[in-house]
């Protein structure tokens, strides 16, 4: 039986991104996140980490540092009561770096190619999962992999009006993110269609 997935990236909507984020002390989680994964946890959906860690290709950080930072957030998240169902990163560059690492790959988002690859591990059902980003190239990664429904939050990168409208939603942050999902039932399995685009604010 496959489950559905909410796809969350990391750096932005999780966690403050001050840029190639690799050290404990540098890992501040930004505020509702923790609440917005519980909730979404709460009502059913796996959680999956996909990040972009190309600061490793840069060589600004090395494979063991990431995964020492993994660790220190999955901590925290066990002390909240959140369960992953799985982190999936990238730590390719096609340009940067001067390593074996430095290459084109099918993993770096915008490609769909960690989405694919948790799909298969944890037998996901891409077609009714959804994603949460920070990036334009998080919504292309979702479109490519046929997830559901795929949410941009204000929380991280800087946004253009193109990059919302590429959305399904506009949220603040995680924690709107959550409060829409959860609200609406119907997005286990609704088609995109260009009229669903919304701009969520639960104060509203």
């Amino acid at each position: 039986m496959t489950a559905r997935a909410a796809f969350i990236d990391r750096d932005g909507v999780l966690n403050r991104d001050l840029g190639h984020v690799h050290r404990a002390e540098d890992f501040h989680w930004l505020p509702g996140a923790l609440d917005g994964l519980k909730r979404l946890q709460d009502a059913g959906w796996h959680l999956v980490v996909v990040t972009n860690q190309a600061g490793i290709a840069r060589g600004l950080y090395s494979e063991a540092q990431y995964q020492q930072l993994t660790a220190h957030m999955l901590q925290d998240l066990s002390d909240a009561g959140v369960r992953l169902a799985g982190v999936y990163h990238c730590p390719h560059h096609p340009h940067a770096g001067q390593t074996a690492l430095t290459i084109a790959c099918d993993c770096r988002k915008p490609a769909p190619g960690l989405l694919r690859r948790a799909a298969a591990d944890l037998q996901l059902d891409l077609a009714s999962s959804v994603l949460i980003g920070d990036k334009r190239s998080d919504i292309q990664a979702g479109r490519a992999a046929g997830l559901s429904r795929c949410i941009l939050v204000a929380s991280g990168h800087p946004t253009s009006a193109d990059d919302q409208t590429l959305a399904d939603a506009f949220c603040a942050d995680l924690s709107a993110a959550a409060s829409l999902l959860t609200a609406c039932a119907a997005v286990q399995a609704t088609p995109r269609k260009a009229a669903e685009h919304e701009v969520f604010d639960p104060h509203g």
